[in-house]
């Protein structure tokens, strides 16, 4: 049996994949075939990365909060994601410690560990010996790095490992996932704005007709039959421009 072999937590290439507890969402698995450096910006894959990189681990996970209500996780195996599950809900264990202080927290030998008694008893129940939890933050995402193995004392020499470098460009990458999508989103928000105002003007010009009055009257009168009704300008607009005006006329002088 290798390092990475042993009871409950480090079948090679299993991914939990079940909603876990403590308010965070298990993402589902990704392509085992694909390569971990041509999947890093995703969690499952950059997880599995991790767990490779580092010789003595026998299984990794991670966690991602970005601004928003849910944390996002993925782990190498479901043991691990029950494990991440005990610290949420215990509000105890190195992942909180890590996020508070912005430094690796390592658990040398958990026989000996007395800070977090069930994340302990948790860890200690699959197997697990020793794990380091590294922190990577950067603007408002923050992600954690679990790594577990067997053995105690495993990871005594992580400062300058590659995994760290894997974790800094990986929080990096979800950064600018994460401005990407707001640059996005604020994209869509001005074009829909363009398009209504576009509906907008051409309503009022179809009232300027049918009324015989100024822009200012014409978007008086749609704005206070938005109120009436209850519904937005916009579908106001469209309303009048589908029916030339008549729609609004109907409803002002009802027969």
């Amino acid at each position: 049996m290798s390092s990475r072999e042993g009871p409950g937590v480090c079948g090679a290439g299993r991914r939990a994949t079940a909603p876990a507890e403590g308010g965070f969402a298990m993402l589902p698995p990704t392509d085992p075939t694909v390569e971990p450096a041509a999947g890093a910006r995703d969690l499952s894959d950059f997880t599995e990365a991790a767990m490779r990189c580092v010789e003595p681990c026998c299984g990794a996970a991670t966690t991602v909060t970005d601004g928003s209500a849910e944390r996002r996780a993925a782990a190498t195996h479901p043991d691990l994601t029950t494990l991440i599950s005990v610290e949420l809900d215990a509000g105890e264990g190195p992942t909180s410690i890590a996020l508070d202080t912005g430094e690796p927290v390592a658990a040398i030998d958990l026989l000996d560990e007395e800070r977090w008694p069930e994340y302990r008893a948790a860890a200690l129940e699959s197997g697990i010996r020793s794990s380091v939890t590294m922190p990577f933050r950067r603007s408002e995402v923050e992600v954690t790095l679990s790594l577990y193995s067997f053995h105690p004392g495993a990871f005594a020499h992580l400062a300058h490992h590659p995994v760290v470098v894997l974790g800094e460009q990986f929080a990096q990458g979800l950064v600018r996932d994460h401005f990407y999508r707001a640059a996005l989103a604020q994209v869509n928000q001005l074009e829909t704005a363009l398009d209504s105002r576009a509906v907008i003007d051409q309503a009022s010009g179809i009232l300027m007709h049918a009324l015989g009055c100024d822009p200012a009257a014409a978007f008086d009168v749609m704005r206070r039959f938005s109120q009436q009704t209850n519904r937005k300008l916009s579908a106001v607009a469209e309303e009048i421009v589908r029916s030339r005006g008549r729609s609004l006329r109907a409803q002002q002088h009802p027969r």
